[in-house]
């Protein structure tokens, strides 16, 4: 009988034991903790050691939590270009353009003769409903004065922008009244599109720009789609220029638009996540469209995806220069502190085998972050035999040649246009004098500028108002000499620049694209290729890409 009670007795001993235990390794842990750090080998116990006994015996009394916030970006930069801590304060910024919105009143603004000036009422905005209208200028918010030197646009978005359902109050002068309004407005949802551009080039050509991937992308660009089945389209010009990427999953829904069903778009893999493929379902409405793609340095990441499953599946062709060459998946951890991490977990890889990123070295971290510019320096905005590749070399469906090394190279190359850049240009363009004065110049002529519908007829306008030399007049006024050799070279590009300045302004950023494309010698080589019927690429006898009619 008493063995038996001792035998009931031992998970009471070993409870103790482990209470025990753990009460005096708290002890030693909190009392002895120089002697813990000496025996103490492993990296992560260093780390969490080194900032308890700096806040427990350091000198002065030191901010521990400032030291991790200042110490976590320094130790993700060793480990690649792309991983990175986002304070709490900075989360909300860097996650509006993937969420397709922010919250604020709805406006775009700039600030002109030290005052915010209202350049457009954002629609579907908190401000649009209020009465607030272009050309209305700000001169305080919730009873305090905002004019002077103070006004700088962190302040002014620092003001508009706040938690949603947050109220405040505008004070505005509009111009042909003499007396103040006062508008309370409630901030809320502002929506951010992701689609800017949709519209017809040509009696059968649509075109469609995306500037960044959201959670909104793939429904904006269906409704693109229908705006351009409306007018009976034939063939599509879709530009990712300047697009710096985004979320993966839009990327893959849009080349499953193009794609026959079972065609690999993109895969993902790394050490700790197995690799994973992202097929077509063969659902895809436009599996048979002439499909032209138009890339440039700056488009990244899921714009990488998307060209990337074209070129591979020999679906359409790549017009413009190599892209950014950013192939790392992050994955977005947050802390209970509302700070974020984006850590790299793998890679992407095109339907060949090809790895999306360009090489990277942390002891080479300058050449990789200065990469844009010495790609100017080796001339390849201008070659494409100065484009620098690994040399390994891959092959698409139907056996064209692609190569490696990082980013996606086009099937037809473009030049970057420097046709009129003088340095007449250059200092009126750093100086920003081109949006100050087109701002200028519409504020007193809102109403007469706005009977046009059409960018066209708005650019057409303009030229016969000699619009260059107000121009030349105003930049000499504030600092920018006249020198006519150089403004002859410039004029042309002057006048564009002006002018979709002032469409922007006037008739919104899609009639500003629509304008500009009309003298894009990317868009023109897209159309040569789609009126040759060449956009279905094929092979040569020796294996390099060469455009063909499709079948």
């Amino acid at each position: 009988m008493a063995k038996f009670n001792t035998i009931k007795l031992v998970p009471l001993f070993v409870a103790i034991g482990v209470v025990v235990g753990i009460l005096l390794g708290s002890f030693y842990a909190n009392h002895y903790v120089g002697k813990r750090l000496a025996i103490i080998n492993t990296s992560t116990n260093k780390l969490n050691d080194l900032l308890h006994l700096i806040d427990d015996q350091y000198v002065d009394t030191v901010d521990i939590s400032y030291l991790v916030e200042e110490s976590m970006p320094k130790i993700l930069h060793e480990l690649d270009p792309h991983s990175v801590y986002i304070t709490k304060d900075e989360v909300e910024e860097s996650m509006q353009d993937l969420n397709g919105s922010f919250s604020g009143i709805g406006v775009q603004f700039y600030i002109y003769q030290d005052t915010v000036r209202i350049v457009r009422v954002i629609k579907g905005g908190p401000s649009e409903s209020s009465g607030l209208e272009a050309g209305d200028r700000i001169v305080a918010v919730d009873g305090k004065p905002y004019t002077g030197k103070e006004v700088t646009n962190e302040e002014t978005l620092k003001l508009l922008k706040g938690e949603n359902g947050s109220k405040v109050t505008l004070d505005v002068f509009r111009p042909g009244r003499k007396k103040k309004q006062t508008f309370n407005i409630v901030r809320g949802d502002v929506p951010l599109k992701s689609v800017d551009a949709s519209f017809m080039l040509d009696e059968a050509t649509g075109y469609i720009k995306i500037s960044t991937f959201s959670d909104n992308t793939y429904a904006e660009f269906l409704s693109a789609l229908a705006r351009l089945e409306r007018a009976k389209f034939k063939s599509l010009i879709l530009d990712l220029r300047g697009n710096l990427g985004g979320y993966m999953a839009p990327a893959v829904q849009i080349a499953n638009e193009f794609l026959p069903g079972g065609r690999l778009i993109v895969y993902t893999q790394g050490r700790k996540s197995p690799r994973k493929d992202y097929r077509s379902d063969g659902t895809g409405t436009y599996q048979t469209l002439p499909l032209t793609v138009l890339v440039d340095e700056v488009s990244a990441s899921s714009s990488e995806i998307l060209s990337g499953a074209i070129q591979d599946n020999d679906r359409g062709t790549i017009i413009g220069r190599r892209t950014f060459g950013k192939g790392l998946v992050q994955v977005p951890v947050e802390f209970a502190d509302g700070s974020m991490l984006r850590l790299t977990t793998a890679r992407y890889y095109t339907p060949s085998g090809r790895c999306l990123q360009k090489p990277y070295a942390q002891e080479n971290g300058d050449t990789y972050e200065n990469d844009l510019l010495l790609r100017a320096e080796h001339g390849e905005y201008f070659n494409a035999d100065s484009i620098k590749t690994s040399g390994e070399k891959y092959r698409t469906t139907k056996g064209r040649i692609v190569y490696g090394g990082g980013g996606i190279i086009p099937d037809i190359f473009v030049a970057r246009d420097t046709l009129g850049i003088t340095n007449y240009f250059r200092e009126a363009y750093l100086k920003g004098l081109i949006p100050m004065f087109s701002y200028g110049y519409v504020d007193g002529r809102r109403k007469l500028l706005g009977s046009y519908t059409k960018p066209q007829a708005l650019a057409l306008y303009l030229n016969k108002q000699r619009i260059v030399e107000k121009f030349v007049d105003f930049a000499a006024q504030n600092g920018v000499k006249r020198r006519n050799l150089m403004i002859k070279t410039s004029h042309n590009l002057l006048l564009q620049h002006i002018s979709t300045n002032i469409i922007n302004d006037i008739l919104g950023p899609e009639a500003a694209t629509e304008y500009a494309v009309s003298f894009d010698p990317a868009v023109r080589k897209a159309l040569e290729v789609i009126r040759a019927d060449a956009t279905f690429p094929g092979v040569s006898a020796n294996g390099e890409k060469t455009p063909q009619r499709k079948h």
